[in-house]
């Protein structure tokens, strides 16, 4: 055990408790704990130029703020964000902006988020209620290091454009302040990983880093996926690796110390059970809902024993739930939120309804105020007061060539409803149109160790053409029917790399059930089924 470590993994439990205890003490009165934390957004920002322009001044409730403020998508705030890159104060926070943090979807545009002190303190107040619960649960998770999955840049040609710094030196520093350092205690890979761009590299210095690290206890990655692709290109290059921890390895970003007996130890050992290579691992923690949990078998397989948690929705621009005794409650001390249902009506956390869907709206410490987070979730229950949800899509993800309009969500549901039937559980699977310019029509892209009936393209097609806007598509002409690509193994690390080339950054690459790019034949093939 590494005495290091361990007080810091203490350290950080004793200064995450009282937040811990505030949050099961304010899981009994929601409404009282939402209306002063908007309460405290308008006062604190009415004499902002966003302030001025919806007349803060005069709201006192929920109900004005949702009379007087739109909901906006992010595209709405780039006019104040360009303002604020542009070293503009005072536009949507009165508190300076730090900077700005970017992100993208797996085929949307990069957007930049504004971050303040207050908005990555509303970060750590639910971080430190996670750990709390996660060093109960769990208390041997104290005594050894973790994983974090780090985020290596993307390249990108718009920092130039912002008197702003944009994204942080490293992904701990969301946490800010004390957490931060003692995160940093904790790691089983140095920081300076997220400033290597060159994937095989990140991938190797990463896997090193894992390697030498006995005590690891922990794994936090955002999809299981991520953990997978690490596990394949151990395999991959298992004697290059060797050969690395047993001599040593010099980059101009990060010098890995040779370590001999542990290179021994490894080969013994063999890449085909990593669980071995681990031993004290205790929780993997990642994402588990929607298209995440096709990758959680796989997961499984590879660590049997290890606690799998799936993790809470966050994203760049907040964070939404968190895993807590079963359920993934809100992180009502952390933010506003707001919920459209699918009839367009707004609800407030505090009258959501069981088993009922709805659209994610946010207001923040960064100055996203009544924001379109457009993640779709269902009500699972509640934890005390807060309601528990679920991550079911994005809807904004509508793929729309010729009216089609299709979206994940609906994507997600034909996808589950075939694989079932058929009793298939891909390692892969994505929908994109393919040949836009030609003959225009859908592709499934599937790995999966399971042989794919012949009638397998064809209860797709039923399937999707439930919708009537696909249907009437494929009526007319205007889109072929469904075809299936049965894509060769290693699909994910095709997908990761044809996006990272596209200038994402890897942390940002989320596996969905439908993509709106059309050039997924050029990486993966044409369609072998009908």
């Amino acid at each position: 055990m590494k005495l290091g470590p361990a007080i810091a993994n203490n350290l950080w439990l004793a200064a995450s408790l009282p937040e811990w205890m505030r949050f099961r003490h304010a899981a009994t009165k929601i409404e009282e704990t939402q209306r002063q934390l908007l309460s405290r957004y308008v006062r604190d920002n009415a004499a902002t130029d966003f302030g001025k322009d919806h007349r803060f001044s005069e709201i006192r409730s929920w109900e004005d703020f949702a009379e007087m403020v739109p909901v906006r998508p992010y595209e709405d705030f780039e006019p104040w964000i360009s303002q604020i890159a542009s070293g503009a104060h005072n536009v949507l926070t009165a508190e300076p902006v730090k900077l700005l943090e970017p992100s993208s979807g797996s085929s949307g545009a990069e957007k930049w988020i504004p971050y303040t002190r207050r908005l990555q303190a509303e970060f750590s107040r639910a971080v430190a209620v996670w750990i709390s619960n996660v060093f109960f649960e769990v208390p041997a998770l104290k005594t050894g290091r973790a994983y974090w999955s780090l985020t290596p840049p993307a390249q990108r040609n718009r920092a130039q454009e912002s008197s702003v710094p944009i994204g942080f030196d490293e992904d701990s520093a969301y946490l800010g302040g004390f957490a931060r350092h003692l995160v940093n205690l904790t790691l089983a890979t140095p920081p300076q990983l997220r400033g290597v761009t060159d994937m095989d590299t990140f991938w190797r210095l990463t896997l090193l880093s894992l390697l030498k690290c006995r005590d690891l206890r922990l794994m936090s990655a955002w999809h299981p996926s991520f953990i997978l692709l690490l596990l394949r290109y151990l395999r991959s290059n298992w004697s290059i690796l060797l050969d690395d921890l047993g001599s040593g390895l010099s980059t101009p970003t990060l010098r890995i110390a040779r370590d001999e007996p542990r290179s021994r130890e490894l080969a013994r050992l063999g890449p085909d059970n990593p669980a071995a290579l681990w031993p004290n691992l205790a929780m993997i923690s990642c994402w588990g809902d929607a298209h995440a949990a096709h990758y959680l078998p796989d997961l499984r397989a590879e660590f049997p024993g290890v606690k799998l948690q799936p993790k809470g929705i966050v994203a760049t621009e907040a964070f939404v739930t968190l895993p807590l005794e079963r359920h993934h409650p809100l992180a009502i001390r952390s933010h506003f939120f707001e919920f459209q249902d699918e009839g367009g009506s707004v609800h407030p956390a505090w009258s959501l309804k069981n088993k009922c869907t709805y659209t994610l709206i946010v207001t923040t410490g960064g100055g996203l105020y009544r924001y379109a987070l457009r993640d779709q979730v269902e009500v699972t229950g509640f934890y005390k007061g807060i309601p528990s949800l679920r991550f079911i899509g994005k809807a904004d993800n509508v793929s729309d060539h010729c009216g089609e309009k299709l979206n994940e969500a609906f994507v997600a549901d034909c996808l589950e409803v075939v694989f079932t039937r058929f009793e298939i559980k891909p390692r892969f699977a994505m929908l994109a149109l393919d040949n836009p310019d030609a003959s225009p029509g859908y592709s499934l892209y599937v790995e999966s160790a399971d042989e794919l009936p012949k009638q397998f393209a064809a209860v797709l097609e039923e399937q999707l053409r439930r919708s009537h806007h696909y249907d009437l598509c494929v009526r007319l002409g205007q889109l072929r029917p469904v075809r299936v690509n049965r894509v060769s193994e290693n699909a994910y690390d095709v997908y990761t790399g044809a996006l990272v080339n596209k200038g994402m950054r890897l942390g940002d690459i989320k596996p969905s059930p439908l993509n709106r790019n059309t050039d997924w034949s050029d990486y993966f093939g044409r369609s072998d089924m009908s």
